[in-house]
Order: C-alpha cells, then structure tokens, then sequence
C-alpha cells in the first residue's frame, strides 16, 4: 500500500510538473515560433529527466534487491550453521545418557542440566548472531537509501 501511494505521488507530481510548465509556456508573451521552441526543449528536457529517474530507480531497485538477498542468505547460512551446532551437542550429550551405567560420576540429570546451560548458551548466541545481521542490514539499506 505504501508503494503505491510513493508512486501515485511521484506520477501525480510529474503530470502536475508538466501541465505548470506548459500552462506557464503558453501564458508567456512569445510569438508562435518562441512558444513552439520552447514546448519542444521543455518537451525534450521533461523526457531526459524522466529517462534518467527511471534508470536511477531501476538500479537502486537492483542493488537494493541484491543486497538484501545477500544479507538474508548470510543470515539463513548463519542460522543453519548454529542450529548445526546446537543439533550435535545434543546428539553428543543423547549419547552420554545412552552411555550411562551405574559406575558413572554424571547422572541423567546432570547431563540433562548441561545441555540445558549449553541450549541457553547456544540460543543466546543464535540470537545475537541474527540480531548483527538484521542490524547491519538495516544499516546497508539506509546508506543506500541516502546516496
């Protein structure tokens, strides 16, 4: 919705631009000649600029679009590789419990408890790791945006 409205505003502001350029032209005290001289250069200045916001607003689109699919591929592989993590510590600490026998030292709850600090560590880590990579996202979208 607020896409359309941005666009709606920016071709309402050309036509607008347009017909008070040409209604000044044609309120202007100049001969015929002048006039059509003027509409012609006024005519070709409005295309050159409007060719030229175009193209700028195709490559923003462009390179914002490979921005984002780099940083959310950066963030997907991050994931992965800590959701990775997080799966092998708790297959290692399922095979402890599976190892245990009475002459052991660590009981299932303390195998349990140690997985559990190592699940809050490894959450922990997984959510400051996502919350750099929205950030600097955020932060490579507004500096393109201000260019």
């Amino acid at each position: 919705m607020s896409d359309m409205n941005t666009k709606d505003f920016v071709i309402g502001t050309l036509i607008g631009g347009i017909i008070g350029a040409c209604s000044a032209l044609m309120l202007a005290p100049k001969s015929g000649k002048e006039l059509r001289g003027d509409l012609t250069e006024g005519a070709q200045s409005a295309r050159e600029k409007t060719s030229e916001f175009t193209t700028n607003a195709y490559e923003k689109g462009s390179e914002w679009a490979t921005l984002a699919r780099e940083k959310s591929s950066d963030l997907a592989r991050n994931v992965s590789d800590q959701s990775t993590q997080l799966y092998d510590r708790v297959k290692e600490a399922t095979s402890n419990v599976k190892s245990l026998n009475g002459n052991e030292e660590k009981t299932a709850d303390e195998l349990a408890d140690e997985l559990s600090n190592d699940l809050d560590e490894a959450e922990e880590e997984m959510s400051e790791s996502v919350k750099e990579d929205v950030t600097e996202l955020q932060t490579s979208v507004e500096q393109q945006a201000n260019r």
